[in-house]
């Protein structure tokens, strides 16, 4: 449908995709690709105010549904304002988490419902679909403690109980069984110059660089 890829990278807290996606983004610039990379939620002006509104604070500080509201608010703003005219335009897009964390996280962290999810991100994203989706595995517990002893800070999410953080990791699980042509699973505990040379090696072969 568009005349670039447009790569994804999702997973739990903690499980090393961000660190993938900058990897990733100097590889391809080396090897002479017109490519950029956005973060989610983020990427534009009013995607980066939405950001802060749903990282600060307590966990309680909005409701399920809002928090899937405002997470596909961002979402909207930067497909209709940076990736579809970047693939128009013939820019390869990494992005930092896509569609598939609203359905991980709100759909099943949240149990908001595959059926509420499904119509949410329709709406927001239309028929734009990843042309390949990274999914880091790793269990939720060990991911909760990489994230705790990496970051200065902890958001919102990281606020929330075991319990959300895996059925999260389940409906990581479900979104990599029920998508097997679009998504590649990485092993999130491996040495991070082998996962960035599994990613580049996949990326290579299904793209032809």
């Amino acid at each position: 449908m568009y005349k670039a890829p447009f790569i994804t990278f999702e997973g739990g807290e903690g499980s090393g995709k961000s660190t993938q996606v900058e990897i990733l983004y100097k590889e391809l610039l080396q090897s002479g690709v017109d490519v950029v990379s956005y973060r989610e939620p983020g990427g534009t002006k009013g995607a980066e105010e939405i950001r802060h509104l749903l990282m600060e604070g307590d966990g309680d500080r909005w409701t399920s549904r809002t928090e899937a509201l405002l997470m596909s608010a961002a979402r909207a703003d930067l497909v209709q304002k940076r990736i579809i005219p970047q693939l128009e335009g013939g820019s390869w897009v990494l992005c930092d988490r896509f569609a598939d964390s609203t359905t991980a996280y709100q759909g099943y962290g949240h149990k908001l419902g595959k059926e509420q999810i499904e119509a949410l991100n329709f709406f927001t994203i239309d028929t734009l679909k990843p042309s390949l989706t990274f999914v880091f595995q790793i269990s939720a517990e060990l991911g909760l403690q990489r994230a705790a002893l990496r970051r200065t800070g902890i958001d919102r999410f990281h606020r929330y109980d075991l319990d959300f953080h895996q059925r999260v990791e389940k409906g990581y699980d479900d979104i990599l069984k029920n998508n097997p042509d679009r998504c590649v699973g990485i092993n999130a505990l491996q040495d991070i110059d082998l996962i960035s040379k599994q990613i580049f090696e996949e990326v290579r072969k299904r793209f032809a660089i």
